[in-house]
């Protein structure tokens, strides 16, 4: 059957997911009324509280490698495949072609890509590849953005296999350095035990797949999970938080989560807005647009979260439950999809380009229907 095929099947599907789902299972949160005892009992708007003249962007990350430590950035780029040169490279098997993420390898986060623009530079600068002064492995550098006449020289790719695909297309990335092409497949082979190779995304297009409330869309990502962007927000970290508080000693909570931090880093997001004054204001938004940019982000999906987030992004060591354990506990079946994961932070998916700034103004331009 034919990709096309399969992703109007998809759409159909979920367009009926999504009417049962309406039907069945979503609560309205504004102006329901209950009884106790005969009287009636009515439930305020949770997010009745919410500043939308003050919602802003507090924090920007691009993760330049899948799975490999973000970079904090006040100003970026974006087109309609994501935030520029995030998740464009990925690690893959050198054998099977599939991608390797901190999910299995733990210790990725560890691995410190650094982005370093150059007009001068052919090929508009390098990302230089390090890790932690006591690892033993020695840094390498990579062209930034690849001219055509680069790409020649490097081998593609085109059966890499991520999240059951596996038509996905790729060049193995090659050092700046002219006498030592391979560094990126010796280094990272060594790092990871066993052989890999470092891939940049090609230009075939990778569609992303239909949610429930949009069962026709047509977008496409590079090495992200699914979507282009990761939106969340400062208040809804906050209110894990002390969620987390309330659970130590507690399935295997630590006791050392009664004073340690829970990093936003861990999620992995691409764009944080602060400013809403209310926990989970994302999860009723559907289309944002940032600063003064004539495009919009539309949030497709909640994102439903795995055990990557337990990963410590500073020492590459897995807890045990922290944040999985507590995010089950009350953010279970906010995705129609997935009923059963724990959502933080909503899937985006940008209509155009433009660029996004910290302090950069955030208008909500419709809700999620409710």
């Amino acid at each position: 059957m034919s990709t096309e095929f399969l992703f109007s099947l998809a759409a159909l599907s979920t367009t009926l997911l999504y009417t049962c789902y309406v039907r069945l299972w979503k609560v309205k949160p504004i102006s329901t009324s209950g009884s106790l005892d005969g009287n009636e009992i009515e439930e305020k708007d949770p997010f009745e509280k919410c500043n939308y003249s003050n919602i802003k962007v507090t924090k920007l990350l691009v993760h330049p490698i899948k799975s490999c430590r973000g970079t904090s950035l006040s100003e970026v780029a974006y087109t309609e495949e994501g935030l520029k040169h995030d998740r464009k490279l990925a690690i893959i098997d050198a054998k099977t072609h599939t991608v390797i993420t901190a999910r299995e390898q733990h210790n990725m986060v560890l691995i410190y890509p650094q982005l370093i623009a150059d007009s001068s530079d052919r090929d508009g600068g390098r990302v230089i590849i390090s890790f932690s002064d006591t690892s033993g492995y020695e840094s390498f550098a990579i062209p930034l953005s690849p001219t055509e006449e680069t790409l020649n020289e490097w081998e593609r790719i085109e059966d890499i296999k991520l999240w059951g695909r596996k038509d996905i297309d790729g060049y193995i990335c090659q050092s700046v350095d002219p006498e030592d092409r391979e560094a990126p497949t010796r280094i990272l082979t060594r790092f990871f035990g066993r052989a890999v190779l470092l891939v940049l995304k090609g230009p075939r297009p990778r569609p992303c797949a239909p949610t429930l409330a949009f069962p026709e869309l047509k977008a496409t990502a590079v090495y992200q999970d699914g979507y282009p962007l990761l939106v969340t927000s400062e208040e809804s970290l906050c209110a894990v938080k002390d969620r987390l508080r309330g659970e130590v000693g507690k399935q295997g909570v630590a006791d050392r989560w009664s004073e340690d931090d829970l990093v936003m880093e861990r999620f992995r997001p691409n764009i944080v807005l602060g400013g809403a004054g209310v926990p989970w204001a994302e999860d009723v938004w559907e289309t944002i647009r940032i600063g003064k940019n004539t495009s919009s982000i539309s949030l497709v999906s909640k994102c439903t979260r795995c055990l990557l987030p337990n990963v410590d992004p500073e020492t590459g060591l897995r807890d045990k439950a922290v944040p999985y354990k507590v995010l089950m506990k009350f953010r279970a079946g906010k995705d129609p999809e997935r009923l059963r994961a724990p959502c933080f932070g909503c899937n985006g998916v940008p209509s155009g380009s433009g660029m996004v700034r910290v302090g950069d103004s955030v208008t909500v331009l419709k809700f999620v229907p409710r």
